[in-house]
């Protein structure tokens, strides 16, 4: 309870903005429009805002190519090589130029001793040597625009390694050339079909055998644009590519393996691009069992994993995120050629009874909406199928239909239906004539139709000819093969065009210019120590975020007259830079009613911070809040990604279920409300058994302070949390109960 309305929040979201010296817009967002320069802008913290395009277009269809260490020995591994990169030269055009110290030619190509023998400017260099190193510093004075280096040895072999590549990197800066590797491969010069039409799937992998399942689409059909092999990412990363795949009109999704990221801000701003123009981005990334090496001071440290950071990230800038290879393939190929959904709906229909109420099941518990069809489309469907089988949706045809004239009709008017934007098939087992047939119809109503189409051929065989030619023949309708990889490349189709649909990059509003609040922050700010809880709570205040009444003192006598002040009841609380967790030490004290329980507690609480050997800066006499919703709110730093905001249940709850949301700044609020959504606890916020709705706006508005703190203080502040937070009844706001922060 609050012990008087002063300190209270008003409702008005400007005043409370105004009041902490901000325009109402730059508490959370700057207003600044784009400019021409917007290339090499910033945000508060220095950080830039836009993704920087490399020109890849002379990498992959070079006009001119040097191959260093060229050979043609029979036996010796760089003639393989060698023999590949020539046959790749012809196929995009491009001259090639062997580079070898003691051969005159190469598979009779004239052969040359340097690369300062060469007779042209080339635009790529491959390195089939093992120390790169020096023929970066040679191509430097040869004006190579990218090199290639396959040679293995380095950070993926130990701290030697690892320098070794940090050297290979500045040599590379150096030059002005871009590199793709070391520890890469020969991927990006692989055959690729050039008989296939449609939007392409390009693919980036750390591992180039991790590409094959993705690569062998095209014996699908399914048509491949590009394959960059990024390897150690010495240079070129997987954000470049990301970023020049997003701005190639032939390519219609992204597919990604991804082993670690070399800087989290560059792979955002790359994902930004990406969701800017449509273009989605399919990752599988490894890692999802690492734990972190942080244990932080906070409760936020402990719950910010280094994948939960990750997986956070990639959700807030639309990268869908797959566990398998196969869900890789299969959701990328229908991402790629699919056309935007007319509707969410999702209609299951299939022969059998039994195989629509599972696929539904398993569809309707993955989050796929699957509409009832109204009462006039079950009727018209009744026209060709039994009156005791449901068509509700899922759709039961019994059989018979599909192998006569009945089963399009059956298809056309599912598909007719405005609440419908997907129709899946699952066939479980090949039973001809009736499954030829409708596979056959189904590929001839995807013809005719602008909503997708997807089959589930079940067969384990998969030679028969229904599949082989029929389904995989068709580029209108999606073939799975399992239920599971059917779901989540719908799922992700939806959900990509939900996305994108009402996507505004959230680096357009990023502030530039520190706020009043910065100014008041930065002078509370101690370099390398842990704040008090008092001093916490001044950093807080200088961002505007509400904190109970309270007063620090240093003797019984000031702590009786501070809970005159306060107004009773009163919780005690030891204040000091090195107390995180204060109640388990027993160095909180709640509900102090009368001047001799102040009097008590004080003494105890000196006591046991005196036994305890742990230095106080006095002990705080806080307004006692009971009623609302206890939550935590907090930053850590990620080294990814820098600095992180999270939000869960707070209280003891957040050591025991663990619920917690987490986002990269910057964000909107938007983001900030869809936190929220993502707590199995949101229920409480809604008002359970009795409870009224939380302040949720008030909720709101505290995480995105907390990010323009996280933004504005950048490294400079290391943890920052506050637990509990508590969201009084709706249009009351929010009180900071207890804070804790940590400065770098």
């Amino acid at each position: 309870m609050l012990g008087s309305t002063h300190g209270t929040l008003t409702t008005d979201f400007r005043a409370r903005v105004e009041a902490c010296g901000e325009s109402p817009r730059t508490a959370v967002h700057s207003t600044a429009a784009p400019s021409a320069e917007d290339t090499v802008a910033v945000d508060v913290s220095g950080r830039p805002l836009h993704a920087d395009v490399p020109d890849l277009d002379r990498f992959f269809r070079p006009e001119s190519v040097a191959v260093v260490g060229a050979s043609d020995a029979e036996g010796k591994p760089n003639t393989g090589i060698t023999r590949q990169l020539i046959a790749w030269a012809e196929r995009v055009g491009a001259r090639i130029h062997p580079v070898h110290p003691t051969r005159a030619t190469v598979f009779g190509l004239p052969c040359h001793a340097s690369v300062a023998d060469l007779p042209e400017q080339v635009d790529l260099a491959v390195l089939l040597v093992g120390d790169p190193l020096p023929v970066i510093e040679e191509l430097a004075e040869t004006k190579v625009k990218f090199a290639v280096a396959f040679a293995s040895g380095f950070a993926e072999t130990g701290n030697a390694g690892a320098a070794a590549q940090a050297r290979l990197g500045a040599a590379v800066q150096r030059s002005g050339l871009r590199l793709l590797g070391p520890n890469t491969n020969l991927n990006a010069f692989e055959k690729f079909r050039d008989d296939l039409d449609g939007p392409a799937i390009a693919l980036i992998t750390q591992s180039g055998h991790q590409g094959r399942p993705v690569y062998t689409l095209q014996e699908l059909g399914i048509r491949l644009s590009h394959w960059a092999p990024t390897g150690n990412e010495a240079d070129l990363e997987t954000a470049d590519f990301i970023s020049y795949f997003a701005e190639q009109p032939e390519v219609g999704a992204i597919a990604c393996y991804v082993e670690g990221l070399k800087d989290g801000r560059s792979f955002l701003l790359a994902a930004d691009r990406a969701a800017r123009n449509g273009v989605p981005v399919v990752a599988v990334k490894v890692g999802r069992t690492e734990t972190g090496a942080r244990m932080a001071a906070s409760h936020t440290g402990k719950l910010t994993g280094a994948d939960t950071v990750v997986d956070a990230a990639m959700r807030q800038f639309g990268v869908i995120r797959v566990d398998g290879l196969d869900e890789l393939q299969d959701t990328a190929a229908l991402l790629a050629r699919a056309r935007k959904p007319k509707a969410d709906g999702v209609v299951v229909y299939s022969i059998s009874g039994g195989t629509g109420a599972h696929f539904s099941d398993l569809a309707t518990e993955a989050g796929l909406t699957l509409p009832t069809l109204s009462d006039a489309k079950q009727a018209e469907l009744h026209q060709w199928i039994p009156e005791y089988l449901n068509v509700a949706n899922p759709v039961d045809n019994g059989g018979h239909p599909v192998g006569d004239w009945r089963g399009r009709k059956i298809i056309d008017a599912i598909l007719a239906d405005p609440s419908v934007g997907v129709l899946i098939c699952p066939i479980t087992g090949p039973f001809p004539p009736m499954s030829d047939r409708l596979a056959q119809d189904l590929v001839d109503a995807a013809e005719a139709t602008d909503k997708l189409i997807c089959v589930i051929w079940g067969s384990p065989v998969g030679t028969e000819d229904a599949y082989r030619t029929t389904l995989l023949g068709s580029s209108r309708v999606a073939t799975f093969r399992t239920f599971g990889n059917c779901i989540t490349a719908v799922r992700a189709y939806l959900g990509h065009h939900r996305f994108t649909a009402g996507y505004r990059s959230p680096f357009e509003d990023a502030p530039r210019t520190p706020s009043p609040s910065y100014r008041k922050a930065q002078a509370l700010m101690r370099p390398g120590q842990q704040l008090s809880e008092h001093a916490a709570k001044q950093l807080l205040r200088a961002y505007g975020i509400r904190v109970p009444r309270e007063q620090l003192v240093t003797s019984a006598a000031a702590a009786v007259r501070a809970a005159g002040l306060v107004g009773y009841p009163v919780v005690m609380k030891a204040s000091g830079p090195q107390l995180a967790h204060k109640t388990e030490l027993g160095l909180v004290k709640i509900g102090l009613t009368s001047a001799s329980q102040i009097r008590d507690a004080y003494r105890e609480l000196t006591d046991i911070a005196r036994y305890e050997n742990v230095p106080l800066d006095g002990i705080l006499v806080c307004q006692m809040v009971e009623r609302g919703v206890e939550m935590v709110v907090g930053v850590t730093q990620d080294d990814l990604f820098g600095p992180t905001v999270t939000v869960g249940l707070g209280g003891i709850l957040v050591e025991v279920l663990r619920d917690a949301a987490v986002r990269v700044p910057p964000f909107g609020e938007d983001q900030a409300r869809a936190m929220l959504g993502e707590l199995r606890g949101h229920a409480l916020l809604e008002g359970v058994r009795g409870a009224p709705p939380a302040d949720v706006d008030a909720l709101v508005e505290v995480i995105l302070r907390i990010q323009r703190m996280a933004l504005e203080l950048g490294d400079e502040l290391s943890e920052l949390d506050i637990n509990p937070l508590m969201i009084l009844p709706r249009g009351q706001g929010a009180v900071a109960l207890d804070a804790l922060a940590v400065c770098r």
